[in-house]
């Protein structure tokens, strides 16, 4: 079987809210939106912002306590860059959760959740390199 997550779905309580961050946070483009749901194609899978009460009737299923102890990361290229990104989420709409600082695992990350609470992890790891396409592989 390949090691393959094709779409993560995130339950919003506000479309235009979510949108917002993302769009003006990220810089991110929809591929797909309605009044339901918007689909951000990423580097391999796809990331949809669903509202949450939508996304229960569709799972058939009540959602727990939200948010829950998870993260979403977004790796950028450089040290310098961490900062600069969680100010734009924050402009468009996140709330920061932790400054960005070095851990002891090395590298440099802070935290910020976006308007419905959804934890991203900002971060460099010099160890872990970005290809061309975005994609991060794990390092050492």
């Amino acid at each position: 079987m390949k090691h393959q997550i094709s779409v993560v779905t995130l339950g919003i309580s506000d479309l235009a809210l979510s949108r917002r961050f993302y769009t003006d946070g990220f810089g991110w483009t929809p591929v797909f939106e309605n009044e339901e749901i918007i689909f951000w194609q990423m580097n391999g899978f796809v990331l949809g912002t669903f509202k949450k009460d939508s996304l229960e009737e569709d799972m058939s299923r009540k959602a727990g306590p939200s948010p829950s102890a998870y993260s979403l990361a977004h790796n950028v290229a450089s040290q310098a860059e961490v900062e600069p990104l969680m100010d734009r989420l924050i402009q468009a709409g996140g709330t920061l959760m932790r400054k960005a600082d070095a851990p002891v695992h090395g590298g440099f990350r802070g935290y910020v959740a976006d308007p419905d609470g959804h934890a991203w992890e900002i971060a460099h790891n010099p160890a872990w390199p970005i290809d061309e396409e975005g994609h991060v592989t794990f390092g050492v």
